[in-house]
């Protein structure tokens, strides 16, 4: 279960995120439908994009950096010919060229941008210098330096390419903009290029096949959250995920009442059977995932972070 009563909720909501608002909106609506104060989303999306936006609700804010850290999938279409200020159509055209390049020179161009590369975020990004938003210094005209980053291209495909337009599915680090990849695509191609639909389509091992969208939620909320509240939860149950799904990776740890106490006031707890340093989940006897800690090379287990609305 992800939830233990209205307003205390807990787990993580894929939610589909509409064109045309942020991230941070998309969040505040999705915390007045489930009428809940804390909340968090994993990773911003551009206004200009949809797709997948995890948030989590609850204790589940606790792990949201596990989320935000994954890799990512992304369809973009993007036009040539034009580039604007802020690498996308919401954007002022700042300078227009003619397409000269071949088939030949595309497919060497999207070459630079496989593997481990160096990128500089746009200008208009949420990425703060001196404790601002970048966007706020573009928006007042003043220029300030952006550090550039490493992130890694696992995967770029072209799938379409006609005339000024071209689309790409692209798989990448945390971190990564796709709308500098897109600008600097086009200035590789010295023809201009700017982003005019942008999706995200996967974030770690989840699709955005099984997300919902406001407006579905708006509608369930109105149909059945005041009058039938274990209802509305069993609507919405197949775009939750439960906390422990996003470490499918760390080793499983199942403790005792007494050792999960000890635990829960701080104290560290020996394992008998012996496992390398790492991280580790931690299990309850009724099988409930209870947090993460970390085990030393003395097979001793510390409390991590730990959620706690469990007796």
């Amino acid at each position: 279960m992800f939830f233990t009563q209205v307003r205390n909720i807990h787990g993580i909501i894929l939610l589909d995120k509409p064109t045309g608002i942020s991230s941070n909106k998309a969040l505040q609506i999705t915390k007045k439908i489930f009428e809940i104060k804390k909340a968090g989303h994993t990773g911003s999306l551009d206004p200009l994009a949809t797709g997948i936006l995890p948030i989590c609700l609850g204790e589940a804010t606790k792990f949201a950096e596990y989320l935000i850290k994954s890799d990512k999938k992304y369809r973009v279409i993007a036009k040539l010919g034009e580039e604007t200020s802020t690498a996308d159509s919401y954007g002022e055209i700042i300078n227009s060229y003619k397409i000269q390049f071949n088939s030949k020179e595309y497919k060497l161009a999207l070459d630079n941008f496989r593997g481990v590369i160096s990128q500089t975020p746009p200008i208009y990004s949420a990425i703060k210098y001196k404790g601002i938003p970048l966007y706020k210094y573009a928006r007042q005209g003043i220029s300030v330096p952006i550090s550039s980053r490493f992130i890694n291209v696992y995967k770029i495909k072209s799938l379409y390419i006609k005339e000024n337009i071209i689309e790409l599915d692209i798989l990448c680090s945390s971190g990564t903009y796709i709308r500098s990849i897109i600008d600097d695509l086009g200035k590789l191609l010295k023809c201009g290029a700017h982003v005019i639909f942008l999706r995200r389509i996967k974030i770690s091992s989840f699709s955005s096949s099984l997300s919902i969208t406001l407006d579905q939620l708006n509608f369930l909320k109105k149909k059945y959250f005041k009058h039938n509240f274990k209802i509305f939860l069993n609507k919405i149950k197949n775009f939750f995920i439960p906390i422990l799904s996003l470490f499918p990776h760390f080793p499983k740890v199942y403790i005792s009442k007494q050792n999960l106490l000890f635990l829960k006031n701080g104290r560290s707890i020996k394992l008998i059977n012996k496992l390398n340093p790492c991280l580790v989940c931690i299990i309850d006897k009724n099988k409930k995932f209870i947090g993460i800690g970390k085990l030393n090379k003395k097979n001793y287990l510390f409390p991590h972070k730990l959620i706690n609305f469990y007796k």
